[in-house]
């Protein structure tokens, strides 16, 4: 008897997914809605980039002096405008990250919502997404607050070690000792990073779909990854260096040109004008790119778990079947993503 093959309504199968899958579902989902997620992914992008670009360009201009005239420019007063381009360019990463904290978590919410109406072979537009999300916006940065508080706790107990072992440290070697300490430092938080990180994953997903507040839904995704940590790891860490490479293609070549222009050029208001737009374009093209694609994994990797723990699949295929009745999707489809829906608790 040939094998039946699984419905498919939407951007994916209605069974638990491989890693093809998932990435293929990715895809689909940009292409099936591209002004939702892409528009809304370059306006996010683009918010994050400006500061930050507009910091680089400051630095590269203020650095023009001593590579023209290294010797004279040494000891001078124009130090003090060199140091200023190094607080501007610390400036614009700070007000970038923030911003990148506020824009990046109301993206998400708001394509995971995309994303779970888009299983179904529904399309939805950003202002209808966001009134769908709206409700669920101080869970999700109470999501994104937590975590940031377990990801720089280490950092912080760390600095404090750093600085106390410097204060007591004397001789030739301590500045072996201090290397040593920063390296297995480096080592282990990358290891925490990567563990916290992965089990908190579908934590944002839970308080969209589900409803959940931040510890209920970190909670859920630590349940949810548990019993499968090595997969769920492996299809994350690989979309994280498969859209690094593909943002760093797209982000290089402008990135290039506009520290050309900054170092290279006359120091001028044009030229440093000129340096900002290419490095915000640079840096908006490769986030454009990235936030969608990482969004659109963890959403799937989170249906593909409920569908391998709580046999999830049968849910969505009966409802499938009964849109496909009607012949249209209906928004109530939204609502066979909580919990209580599962065909296995």
């Amino acid at each position: 008897m040939p094998h039946q093959p699984a419905l498919r309504p939407g951007i994916i199968p209605l069974r638990p997914l491989g890693l093809g899958d998932i990435l293929d579902g990715t895809i689909k989902l940009i292409r099936s809605n591209p002004k939702a997620v892409l528009g809304l992914s370059a306006v996010a992008a683009l918010l994050a980039s400006v500061p930050l670009a507009v910091g680089q360009a400051f630095l590269l201009d203020t650095m023009s002096g001593p590579l023209d005239d290294p010797e004279s420019f040494a000891g001078s007063s124009d130090d003090l405008y060199t140091m200023s381009g190094i607080l501007g360019q610390y400036a614009g990463s700070l007000v970038s990250y923030a911003i990148q904290f506020v824009v990046v978590t109301l993206l998400t919410g708001v394509l995971t919502r995309i994303l779970g109406r888009a299983v179904f072979g529904g399309n939805i537009s950003s202002g209808e997404a966001w009134q769908l999300v709206k409700s669920r916006i101080p869970a999700l940065f109470g999501v994104v607050g937590l975590m940031a508080v377990i990801m720089v706790v280490p950092l912080i107990v760390f600095v404090l070690l750093l600085v106390a072992v410097a204060m007591n440290a004397t001789g030739p070697g301590a500045l072996g000792w201090i290397a040593g300490l920063t390296v297995l430092f480096l080592i282990a938080y990358l290891a925490y990073y990567l563990f916290f990180r992965t089990r908190f994953a579908f934590a944002s997903p839970a308080v969209v779909l589900e409803g959940r507040g931040p510890i209920d839904a970190m909670r859920r995704s630590w349940n949810l990854v548990s019993g499968d940590f090595w997969r769920v790891f492996g299809i994350l860490l690989l979309t994280s260096l498969l859209v690094g490479l593909v943002a760093s293609i797209l982000t290089v070549p402008f990135t290039l040109a506009g520290t050309m222009f900054g170092v290279l050029g006359a120091g001028s208001v044009t030229n440093t004008v000129v340096t900002a737009v290419l490095i915000a374009i640079g840096g908006t093209l490769g986030a454009m790119f990235t936030y969608p694609f990482e969004a659109g994994v963890a959403g799937l990797l989170y249906a593909d778990r409920r569908m391998r723990s709580e046999a999830f699949d049968l849910v969505l295929q009966t409802a499938a079947i009964e849109q496909q009745r009607q012949g249209w999707v209906h928004a109530s489809a939204d609502e066979l993503w909580h919990p209580s829906n599962s065909a296995r608790p």
